[in-house]
């Protein structure tokens, strides 16, 4: 670790001690990012996605929201931002070193309360409803994040903003995305591993919706065509997003067989289709370094 995030880290490990002894709220140390020639307070992950001083950032899709959520969070922290992260459906809970503190409780009143007394730097703050089986969150309200963006001196506040239940690839229901409209910022994710898998259950969320999107036959291999479409049509991803947001598209998963050249040929369909809130379209592998292979712009 470099000498710039040992202080950073001695300064997250003060502010932790300072606020486990809240009620509810569990510190959890964050671990550190992993080395790399960009990594850390270097800013990878803010740059490719152009995030701005202040932010509140939607993430849709399906294929790595809950990873991305963190490693924004993370960064933005090690740069001294205040950052909340949350969701407005459900999502797992934070594993020790994805966040600085966890709150749960079924009380908005108290979670703006919390939020009030515990905004710092360097300690991203994760808040939540209510504990569900399986090890998920429940999440909080979209209004919720629109009055603690108006009350409070946030810096980024980070949302998952529907599910795909692990799935790659996934079309939205009704009600979905949950996109607070207060949002800034939507990142729209797709997995390339989805690319030429089978559309069916087992890799897709919502199959038929997709089928019907995109004109794909249950059964048939998904094209860098369709995912395209999943990401452009107004009742694909990113549907509802307020129309002064700006969008990314993430594709990701490159460091898959083949991964780059597919993403490669998804982003020319999705620049093709010359959707004017889509800026840029990042190629991505979260779980490996470095979290960014390339940004493609229109």
């Amino acid at each position: 670790m470099d000498p710039d995030q040992k202080v950073i880290y001695s300064l997250i490990e003060k502010f932790m001690k300072e606020t486990t002894s809240h009620l509810g709220c569990e510190s959890r140390r964050p671990s550190p990012l992993p080395q790399g020639e960009r990594a850390g307070v270097r800013g990878i992950i803010t740059e490719a996605l152009g995030i701005r001083p202040r932010e509140v950032i939607s993430l849709v899709g399906a294929g790595g929201k809950t990873t991305l959520m963190f490693r924004i969070a993370m960064e933005l922290a090690l740069n001294g931002k205040k950052v909340v992260t949350t969701t407005t459906t459900k999502i797992l809970e934070p594993a020790t070193g994805e966040t600085g503190s966890l709150f749960v409780d079924p009380n908005e009143e108290k979670i703006k309360d919390l939020v009030r007394d515990h905004l710092v730097p360097y300690h991203p703050l994760t808040i939540a409803t209510e504990r569900l089986g399986s090890g998920k969150l429940k999440g909080v309200s979209p209004n919720l994040v629109d009055e603690l963006w108006g009350l409070y001196d946030i810096e980024a506040i980070i949302i998952e903003a529907d599910g795909a239940a692990g799935r790659p690839v996934k079309a939205p229901r009704e009600w979905e995305p949950v996109i607070p409209s207060s949002t800034t910022l939507v990142v729209a994710i797709l997995g390339v591993d989805g690319m030429e898998a089978m559309l069916n259950e087992e890799n897709v969320f919502q199959p038929e919706r997709v089928s019907k999107m995109t004109g794909i036959p249950m059964g048939k291999k998904i094209t860098e065509e369709a995912m395209a479409i999943l990401m452009t049509h107004s009742e694909g991803i990113f549907k509802g997003t307020p129309t002064s947001s700006r969008v990314v598209a993430f594709l990701n998963k490159v460091d898959i067989p083949n991964g780059m050249a597919k993403a490669k040929r998804i982003a020319q369909k999705i620049l093709e289709k010359k959707h004017p809130q889509i800026e840029r379209v990042v190629l991505g592998q979260l779980k490996n370094e470095p979290p960014v292979a390339e940004v493609i712009f229109p």
